[in-house]
């Protein structure tokens, strides 16, 4: 991990590694629907516009495009906001990118409550459950700016439909030019034996927090960052059941569906032990600054460190 605390947001890496990806891959092409802007694709499109396609406000067409496009033996990335990638344009991405297993790359931004000011109906808190249900879809959440531009460059060679989710805030960068990501594979990120942190996006710089916290009163906690939610890691999960005892999963969407749901799979079916959800319970978001709704959400360091408490008082129950 990286010793400067800086933060950037991940969509400005998505952006960033885009440029890099179509310098060294003239397959690659581009796609946004009115919102380059704010995806961070338009730097791509100064630098390439050629392959790069505005679609205007036409989601579900952006969608249909992309896959035409991957048909045509181009990579597509197709940006928007993750409420619209994976609400307004679900159908299209079901019966062409999935259905169809074509090689297009969906580039989710805004995802999560920490949209902010633009409320519920911007605040996707249901995409990755929507996208990890889809056969064959390869869902990726990353940490941090290093880990997205790694993301990028990976789904670019992953044969298949991918949904890569990015976050409107700043959060901090947590590795190094030496981090390693691959894709189905989770990292470790700080060691313990006493409980493990299993999370995602925003919330791995959050459980790094709440391992400090727990540190303090002597309960040493694991954290994994577990990137990608579609092909989960299992035995990443299994190992750290069965070493420590208990687990938290920590996620910037709703319990249902996402991270923690994909962890209980494998954990109920491979090695049942106590697990703790941090997410959003089954409520719509609302508009409030990131900071103040990560406390209204319970998505705190806090949290987290209670929830892991919790979890290990259940040992043996």
């Amino acid at each position: 991990m990286t010793d400067v605390p800086q933060k950037t947001a991940t969509r400005a890496a998505y952006g960033k590694a885009l440029v890099r990806l179509g310098e060294e891959n003239p397959d690659v092409v581009v796609l946004d629907a009115d919102l380059s802007k704010s995806t961070k694709t338009d730097g791509f499109a100064k630098r390439f516009p050629e392959r790069f396609f505005q679609m205007g406000i036409a989601e579900a067409d952006m969608m249909g495009t992309a896959a035409g496009l991957a048909a045509s033996g181009k990579i597509p990335f197709a940006s928007t906001f993750a409420i619209f990638a994976s609400g307004r344009a679900f159908d299209q991405v079901r019966q062409t990118a999935g259905y169809g297993k074509l090689n297009v790359k969906i580039g989710a931004s805004h995802g999560g409550i920490t949209v902010g000011e633009d409320g519920a109906s911007h605040q996707s808190i249901e995409d990755l459950a929507l996208m990890r249900v889809i056969p064959g879809m390869t869902v990726i959440v990353p940490a941090d700016a290093i880990e997205t531009e790694q993301a990028v460059f990976a789904a670019a060679c992953h044969e298949g439909p991918v949904y890569i989710r990015t976050g409107r805030s700043p959060v901090p960068v947590l590795f190094n030019e030496s981090y390693e990501f691959e894709i189905g594979k989770a990292a470790t990120v700080r060691d313990g034996k006493d409980v493990t942190i299993i999370a995602c996006g925003i919330m791995v710089s959050k459980s790094l927090e709440a391992a400090e916290i727990l540190a303090e009163k002597g309960i040493s906690a694991r954290v994994l960052n577990m990137a990608t939610i579609k092909p989960i890691h299992v035995d990443a999960v299994v190992k750290a059941a069965k070493e420590t005892g208990a687990i938290v999963t920590a996620e910037e969407h709703s319990i249902i569906g996402g991270l923690g749901s994909a962890v209980c799979e494998v954990t109920g079916a491979m090695c049942p032990v106590p697990v703790e959800r941090i997410g959003i319970r089954d409520v719509f978001g609302q508009s409030g600054t990131p900071d103040e709704l990560m406390k209204e959400y319970s998505l705190t360091a806090d949290d987290i460190a209670q929830a892991a408490v919790r979890a290990i008082e259940r040992i043996g129950t």
